[in-house]
């Protein structure tokens, strides 16, 4: 029988490859990513992405009771759905969304924000809350039935209107986004912010919507991540715990310089710990361990992608 191959002392999340276009790579890694072993390819996107590093029962990414599980203790009374924060601009075919989220806005600014929209969700039986100042959650009854949400990397920089949900259901949170805008267009929070050239919080995005997971596993002891999401799946999943384990999963899909990544598994190859797995975004995995610096026939790789 086969001895199971170890688990990297790193694995790697990072964007595509594409994000690194253009910048160089250094001689030993050059040689390295070449005599690396290619792994089976994954499935592209965020959410393919985090699967495959962390298992979740039932089926599903109910992103939004995960967050909030992160931000209050009452993740496990409701069906959530987030209700983050947008700022979008009208063009010529729609409504382009330019940011959802991290629009800046302080805590103050949030309560205000939302103090409108309680009367608005909280009629239609979906209470408006903002934990944090990025992250509006609605709570929706346990056996809610909604309609598919695009999530915000889809949404982000398109046309609004192609995101959102057709259908009876689709029609009622069409209404409820469009008075929402009209509560947040005329806000003298967002007015404030408009005249000291701000960005507003001039619309919503609905995402991420179920219930918490009954079990969340983490195939590493340690996740270290500036992702919420991330952070709280690896609560969920009880990563992080004084061990005498190493792995480490590292998520570094917000880092454009390729320079970072190349340090972090430099060290690691020095070391005694282990190899390092390279997960990119647009599902490209590798495999590298110091064994493979005997595959000295192969020829440095010219670029990443």
């Amino acid at each position: 029988m086969a001895t199971p191959a170890a688990a990297p002392a790193l694995t790697l999340l990072l964007p595509e490859r594409r994000r690194y276009a253009g910048q160089p790579l250094s001689p030993p890694v050059a040689r390295a990513l070449a005599r690396a072993d290619v792994l089976p390819a994954g499935e592209a996107g965020e959410r393919a992405q985090l699967l495959r590093h962390f298992d979740l029962l039932p089926r599903g990414w109910p992103m939004a009771a995960i967050t909030r599980s992160l931000d209050a203790d009452d993740a496990h009374l409701h069906t959530w759905l987030r209700a983050d924060p947008a700022h979008v601009r009208p063009d010529m075919t729609g409504a382009r969304v330019l940011a959802i989220g991290e629009l800046g806005l302080s805590a103050e600014e949030a309560n205000a924000l939302v103090a409108p929209l309680r009367s608005l969700f909280g009629d239609a039986g979906f209470p408006i809350s903002a934990p944090q100042p990025s992250r509006w959650y609605l709570a929706l009854p346990r056996e809610a039935k909604l309609p598919e949400f695009s999530p915000p990397e889809a949404v982000l920089g398109d046309d609004l209107f192609s995101h959102l949900p057709d259908g009876p259901e689709g029609r009622r949170w069409r209404a409820l986004l469009n008075e929402a805008q009209i509560l947040l267009h005329n806000h003298p929070v967002n007015a404030a912010r408009a005249a000291a050239g701000r960005i507003t919080a001039n619309s919503l995005c609905f995402w991420g919507a179920g219930r918490l997971p009954d079990r969340v596993r983490c195939a590493v002891p340690q996740v270290v991540s500036a992702d919420p999401g991330v952070m709280a799946l690896a609560r969920l999943a009880g990563a992080n715990p004084d061990s005498s384990r190493h792995e480490l999963l590292l998520d570094l899909r917000s880092e454009r310089d390729w320079t970072v990544v190349e340090k972090a598994l430099l060290e690691t190859l020095a070391g005694t710990l282990g190899g390092v797995q390279l997960d990119f975004a647009d599902g490209t995995r590798l495999a590298l361990e110091s064994r493979q610096r005997f595959r000295f026939w192969r020829r440095p790789l010219a670029k990443l992608a």
